[in-house]
């Protein structure tokens, strides 16, 4: 086989294989996020994505790794949503627009409602340390910049730490929105 034919295969088995793993990683979002981790076996994770039973294994070493790869992941999703928004022109107060529209990502994201909902108290504490996160925090930080070159944001104010302090808030905010629920605390939105 020539040099070209190897690569095209060894592109082929890097697909297959981020396919692979993406899909385990969406069935232990969708399972952990129902069942939680104590009630869930990689071989439930590895049926629910179709896969071999021992086929999870060669992607995460074992099902604690799986289960913080899906809540990094599913998290992820969430705070994306946020981060696109910090970035984007909006009408009205874009930090208001944040916090609902991370209250809505939220409800499509199953494994991180859980952890927010306090279902998983061994990894509750990692909420912050969710490498997402970071991205939330540096575009708060630039929002907050480029409203001080405006003038819409005292200049006096540090970005970094008052982006660290929003982020913080809005964590606690999506728990207390998931633990008590809409119906309680959509009433003191305003």
């Amino acid at each position: 086989m020539s040099r070209m034919g190897d690569a095209e295969v060894n592109d082929t088995a890097t697909t297959k294989g981020a396919q692979t793993r993406r899909v385990i990683l969406a069935a232990a979002i969708d399972r952990f996020g129902r069942d939680g981790y104590r009630a869930t076996s990689v071989a439930d994770i590895a049926r629910d994505a179709g896969v071999g039973g021992t086929v999870a294994y060669a992607y995460f070493h074992n099902k604690e790794a799986l289960f913080l790869a899906a809540i990094d992941e599913d998290a992820a999703g969430v705070i994306g949503e946020g981060v696109d928004l910090v970035g984007a022109e909006v009408e009205g107060d874009w930090r208001v627009d944040l916090v609902f529209r991370l209250i809505e990502a939220v409800d499509r994201h199953p494994l991180a409602r859980r952890l927010l909902a306090g279902l998983e108290p061994e990894v509750t504490a990692r909420v912050l340390g969710i490498p997402a996160l970071e991205e939330l925090r540096k575009g708060v930080a630039e929002r907050l910049r480029s409203e001080q070159v405006s003038g819409a944001v005292r200049a006096d104010i540090d970005p970094v730490s008052t982006a660290n302090g929003v982020v913080a808030i809005l964590l606690s905010l999506l728990m207390s929105v998931v633990q008590l629920g809409n119906d309680v605390a959509l009433p003191y939105a305003d």
